[in-house]
C-alpha cells in the first residue's frame, strides 16, 4: 500500500511554488464506476436512521446537562467548564448539520436540507452559505482557484497568496503554521461573522428571513440567560471560552482532510476518482476517530461517497484500500498528531514566501559592508 504523509507533489519554494498536472496523475479507467458498483451491491449506501436517532439523543442529554450544570453553579467561575462543555456540543450538532447537508441522514434530499438548516441555525451559521461553498470544495479539492477552503483569508494555503501578504497578515503568514491553532480561537466568532455577512448581503440568498430569523432566536437564548445570571465580566468569558473551544474543535477536525496534500493546477484535468483520493487523508483511529471527528476521519470514503452515513464508512475504507493497492494510487493514511504536524509543516513552509527576500543574516551581513 503506497502511503504519503505531506505533498509528494507540490514543490513549495521562498516564493514559488508548482501544481499537479494531469500528466501527474494517470487517468484510471471506469475506476470510480467499478469501485461505486461494488460498495452499492455490498448495501453500504443505505440510511442509518437509528444511529443517527441516538447521536442526537445523546447530544440532546449533553446540552441538558450543560444547562442544568449551568443553572446550580451560579457565580461562579466553573462555569468556564460548562462553556467548553458547549464548545464541544455545538461542533457535535455542526457535524450533524454537514451530514445533513450531504444527505446521509434523511430519505429525501428536501427534508435533509430542511434539517441542515436547523442544525447549522443551532450553531448560529448559515446553512446557504456552507452549502455553497462547501460544494464547490468537494467537486475540486485542493484545486487552485476553485476550492474555496484554500482561498487566502488571514491563512494562506498557497505560496502565491503568501508572497503578496502585506502589514500584519505578512507578519502572521511568515509564521503562520506555528499560530494556525491558536488562530483556531477565533474561527467559531469568524464562522458566525461570515454567516451573517452571507445573510444581509445584496443579491439573492436562500432562505435569506428563515435563517436569519432562526439564528437571531439562536443568539437570544445563549446571550440572555448568560448575561443575566452572570456578572459581566464572568459572562464575556464565559463566550470566549465557548467560542474558542468551538473554533479550535472545527478547525482541528477539518483541518487534516486536505492541507499538506498535492495541490492541483486550475487547467488539470482528471477523473473522478484520481482527484478526490489523491487530495484527500484519512486519520487512524477506529470507533473514537470517527466520534471525535464525526466521520470526517474517512475523509478519502466521504470524498469519494458524500451521502454515505456515518456507519458505513470504516466497511467501506477496506474496500477503497484494496481498490487504490490494485490501481497503485496512494491511499494516505496517518495518525491525528502526524496529521497536525503535516499541516503546521506545511503552512510554514507555504509561509516562506512571505519573507523578504534580503531578510537574511548573511544577505544583512554583505549588505553592512
Amino acid at each position: 500500500m503506497s502511503s504519503i504523509t505531506a505533498d509528494s507533489v507540490s514543490t513549495l519554494g521562498p516564493v514559488r511554488q508548482t501544481y499537479a498536472r494531469s500528466e501527474d496523475f494517470p487517468p484510471i479507467a471506469r475506476a470510480y464506476t467499478e469501485l461505486a458498483q461494488v460498495v452499492r451491491e455490498t448495501g453500504l449506501l443505505r440510511r442509518s436512521r437509528w444511529f443517527y436517532a441516538l447521536t442526537a439523543l445523546a447530544i440532546a442529554v449533553g446540552f441538558g446537562g450543560a444547562i442544568t450544570g449551568f443553572i446550580l453553579l451560579g457565580d461562579s467561575w466553573f462555569q468556564l467548564l460548562i462553556a467548553a462543555a458547549l464548545g464541544i456540543l455545538f461542533t457535535q450538532v455542526a457535524f450533524l448539520a454537514h451530514e445533513a447537508g450531504h444527505r446521509q441522514i434523511l430519505t429525501t434530499g428536501p427534508a435533509n436540507d430542511r434539517l441542515a438548516s436547523v442544525l447549522a441555525a443551532v450553531v448560529g451559521m448559515s446553512f446557504s452559505w456552507w452549502n455553497s461553498k462547501h460544494s464547490r470544495h468537494h467537486a475540486n479539492p485542493n484545486r487552485v482557484s476553485k476550492d474555496p477552503d484554500i482561498e487566502v483569508d488571514t491563512i494562506s494555503f498557497l505560496a502565491d497568496d503568501a508572497a503578496e501578504a502585506r502589514g500584519l497578515r505578512r507578519w502572521i503568514t511568515m509564521r503562520q503554521g506555528w499560530l494556525f491553532f491558536p488562530l483556531l480561537t477565533l474561527e467559531g466568532l469568524n464562522l458566525h461573522y461570515q454567516s451573517l455577512r452571507h445573510l444581509l448581503s445584496r443579491g439573492p440568498v436562500t432562505d435569506r428571513w428563515s435563517e436569519l430569523g432562526m439564528i437571531v432566536a439562536r443568539f437570544a437564548l445563549v446571550l440572555i440567560p448568560v448575561f443575566l445570571l452572570l456578572p459581566v465580566g464572568m459572562a464575556f468569558a464565559f463566550l470566549g471560552v465557548m467560542l474558542a473551544v468551538f473554533g479550535v474543535y472545527m478547525g482541528a477536525s477539518f483541518a487534516p482532510n486536505h492541507k499538506g496534500m498535492p495541490v492541483i493546477a486550475p487547467d488539470a484535468k482528471l477523473d473522478f476518482f484520481s482527484k478526490q483520493v489523491r487530495t484527500s487523508r484519512n486519520i487512524r483511529g477506529g470507533w473514537w476517530a470517527t466520534i471525535l471527528m464525526g466521520g470526517l476521519n474517512y475523509q478519502i470514503e466521504h470524498h469519494l461517497f458524500p451521502s454515505m452515513a456515518r456507519p458505513q464508512l470504516a466497511a467501506t475504507r477496506e474496500i477503497v484500500r484494496e481498490y487504490c493497492a490494485k490501481h497503485n494510487v496512494p491511499y494516505v493514511e496517518t495518525s491525528l498528531w502526524r496529521s497536525y504536524a503535516i499541516v503546521i509543516d506545511y503552512l510554514n513552509t507555504v509561509g516562506l514566501a512571505a519573507r523578504d527576500p534580503f531578510d537574511c543574516p548573511m544577505v544583512q551581513q554583505y549588505r553592512r559592508v
